[in-house]
């Protein structure tokens, strides 16, 4: 009796590996990156590879980024970029080409990488005190302007000094701007309060 049941369940199955599901229903499909693919239906995104096989499933956390006159999310060294909100706040951060988290969200702003390298706006607390009346502690805000490896790792700071910042919805509603941005593989453009560049080499 079991083999009996085996040999049905084997019949069943057979025709789901003999024939791979289709994708259907897409709405829009991006070029090729790294050999995978964007691909939106209603508001999630999801990435294919150069088979057309589904190797992300869709998701509504990625960041679309225009690209060539067209916007989607896209894969560079071997990362993507993704948000998530908390308390009325944008944190960034990256998946892999598996989908894995392998940078938790955490910047305030970040961008695609560029021959391994990303821009990122990395968030900094110190404790400065403690309010004895409401029993809180007294928290200072500030974030920085650097470059990551695909690791996470700082490889350049690109601030001066810190930025100040008040860490509420109410004073934050949208990311800070990046004020810098990559020129070439060895090369930096970094805009200052005057909105004029400086040139720092890579």
């Amino acid at each position: 009796m079991r083999h009996l049941i085996l040999f049905f369940t084997a019949i069943i199955m057979f025709p789901l590996f003999m024939y791979p599901q289709d994708i259907s229903g897409i709405d829009y499909i991006s070029p090729f990156h790294e050999g995978l693919a964007a691909i939106k239906k209603g508001n999630e995104w999801a990435f294919i590879t150069t088979n057309g096989e589904l190797v992300i499933d869709y998701r509504s956390d990625v960041v679309v980024s225009s690209m060539d006159d067209m916007a989607y999310p896209v894969f560079n060294s071997e990362r993507c970029l993704i948000v998530e909100e908390k308390k009325g706040i944008s944190y960034f951060g990256y998946i892999d080409t598996s989908g894995k988290t392998v940078i938790e969200p955490q910047f305030l702003n970040a961008t695609n990488f560029n021959n391994g390298l990303a821009i990122i706006l990395k968030l900094y607390k110190d404790v400065i005190g403690q309010n004895d009346v409401l029993d809180k502690r007294m928290i200072d805000y500030n974030y920085m302007e650097l470059t990551i490896n695909p690791n996470g790792d700082i490889v350049h700071y690109l601030s001066k000094k810190p930025t100040h910042i008040t860490l509420s919805k109410n004073f934050l509603p949208r990311p800070p701007e990046i004020r810098s941005k990559f020129l070439n593989k060895q090369v930096i453009a970094i805009k200052d309060k005057n909105n004029t560049y400086s040139i720092k080499k890579i």
